[in-house]
């Protein structure tokens, strides 16, 4: 039921997103922003203004990039800093698909039209995966509905939506952490692995490879402690040892696998280049040298960082291109910036806090072992969860690590599409905070949560959504609910009237 919960609300959210970032392009003028815009080589077709229309506004600033490399390949040096994985599954859908609407629909209309449905199919994706996650880990149906329903009206909305890779990568982490939380391995190798083809971050799951099933084997070792004695324990030690150290190996390679694939892929195509620019069309060409953009040449020399000892392009791109480096941000002038990714590092931030305050033992143990008294108590469903404290440590490094050393305003789609922590401590403090959640009376009279059926008996049934529920008493909820929600509700729809039109957003 709460699974059926979750689609349909994702569902509804997605055909609204869709709906209004429809309605204001066409309201509001685009920005003339400075921003990657290639000329259009194809001649248009009879259905390409509609889709325009109704879909222009997800392909604009580094969506832009995603459907150039689709339609094009990698043919600018700092189109690498996009990784294939999104570009590969649009040309797919456009090729196939929507492969009769080609009479009709452009390359480029296909893939826009591309990027509407399959963006919005890998949302869902991700929706489900993540309430599936969140049941094993919390160990709390109520929390894990809760933040699958915030995780729906994501302050990242118009990221999830647009021709970005977040709705892709969250669907592959949610999903390959449920299935690693599960004990299926490899097939979790496999989807996390995947996701790096989506995002270089993707790296960072190995953290999660390596933390879950050494605590697996510490299990085993102690059990094996108290069952087994002599030479028979020796065995099962080895064996449990060997078993983490080939899984571990070979599942950090799965997961590295397709970011070094795509750097050696890089390094080819510039360093030791084989096409000609007389190939490319003229007007992209012409596009690079007045913007100064790099393509593979084999008549011309190659480029300086062909030449360092480890040449990783990724590198390369962030540094000259994006100006991305330790402590490079943190300017006046990006003030604006730091106040835009605030609310989500303050989520971090107290997610990282109440844990601590929590867990102080378990979390100077990292998690591995506890305490005996420990042991002996059952473990706590809900945020305070010791399965939680890795999610916690993974989200803490990825909050660190994004404001020191990237462009700080791209914390809010960088954690929300990489981590769950930001919806489980948001509803962790809607149930600990909001009267109208609990099933008590509330201080305020007349105004309960109604259920949206009744049982045959005639009694209320439990609590279908309750985000939606809670809205029409906004004036009612505690000052944590409004602030809670304002920010994921305030976020959603300025997301999708400032991106959608070229103006700088999150």
């Amino acid at each position: 039921m709460d699974v059926r919960v979750v689609l349909h609300f994702a569902i509804v959210t997605r055909a609204l997103s869709l709906l209004l970032q429809a309605l204001l392009n066409a309201a509001i003028p685009d920005h003339e922003a400075d921003a990657f815009r290639p000329p259009r080589v194809e001649e248009p077709l009879y259905l390409d203004s509609a889709v325009e229309w109704c879909f222009g506004g997800l392909s604009h600033w580094d969506a832009e990039h995603y459907l150039f490399i689709a339609e094009r390949g990698y043919l600018y040096e700092h189109n690498f800093a996009f990784f294939p994985l999104l570009p590969v599954i649009l040309r797919g859908l456009a090729e196939t698909l929507l492969w009769p609407l080609s009479g009709w629909l452009s390359v480029r209309g296909r893939l826009l039209l591309a990027v509407a449905v399959g963006n919005s199919a890998l949302f869902l994706l991700s929706a489900v995966a993540l309430y599936a996650m969140s049941r094993v880990v919390l160990q709390d149906r109520r929390l894990a509905l809760l933040s699958s329903l915030l995780y729906c009206l994501t302050p990242a909305n118009v990221f999830m939506t647009s021709g970005y890779s977040e709705s892709l990568f969250a669907a592959l982490t949610f999903g390959g952490l449920f299935l690693l939380e599960k004990g299926f391995t490899f097939r979790a190798c496999l989807a996390l692995g995947i996701a790096t083809a989506a995002r270089s971050n993707g790296l960072v799951n190995i953290g999660f490879l390596l933390y879950l099933p050494s605590l697996n084997a510490l299990s085993q070792i102690r059990a094996y402690r108290t069952t087994t004695t002599g030479r028979g324990k020796a065995l099962r030690y080895a064996w449990v040892v060997a078993r983490l150290l080939v899984t571990s190996l070979l599942g950090t390679g799965l997961i590295a696998l397709p970011f070094c694939a795509f750097q050696y892929y890089g390094y080819r195509t510039f360093c030791t280049p084989s096409t000609a620019l007389e190939r490319v069309p003229p007007a992209l060409v012409s596009l690079a040298r007045r913007k100064g953009y790099r393509m593979p040449d084999e008549n011309g020399p190659p480029p300086l960082w062909c030449m360092r000892p480890l040449p990783l392009l990724y590198t390369h791109i962030q540094d000259v291109y994006w100006d991305v480096g330790f402590l490079r941000y943190f300017e006046l002038k990006q003030i604006p910036n730091f106040l835009l990714a605030l609310p989500m590092a303050s989520l971090g931030i107290m997610a990282a806090y109440a844990y601590y305050q929590a867990n102080p033992d378990m979390c100077l143990r990292l998690g591995l072992w506890e305490s005996a008294r420990r042991r002996l108590d059952k473990p706590t469903p809900g945020f305070f969860n010791p399965k939680v404290f890795v999610y916690v440590v993974h989200s803490t490094a990825l909050l660190i690590f994004g404001t020191l050393c990237m462009h700080v305003q791209v914390l809010t789609r960088f954690l929300a599409s990489s981590t769950p922590v930001p919806f489980w401590i948001s509803a962790h403090l809607l149930l600990l905070n909001e009267p109208l959640l609990h099933r008590r009376k509330t201080s305020v009279p007349n105004v309960q949560l109604r259920a949206h059926g009744a049982t045959r008996s005639g009694g209320a049934n439990p609590l279908h959504n309750p985000v939606s529920a809670l809205l029409p008493h906004w004036r009612n909820c505690s000052a944590t609910t409004q602030c809670i929600l304002g920010y994921f509700l305030s976020y959603w729809v300025l997301g999708l009237a400032l991106h959608c039109n070229f103006l700088p957003w999150t």
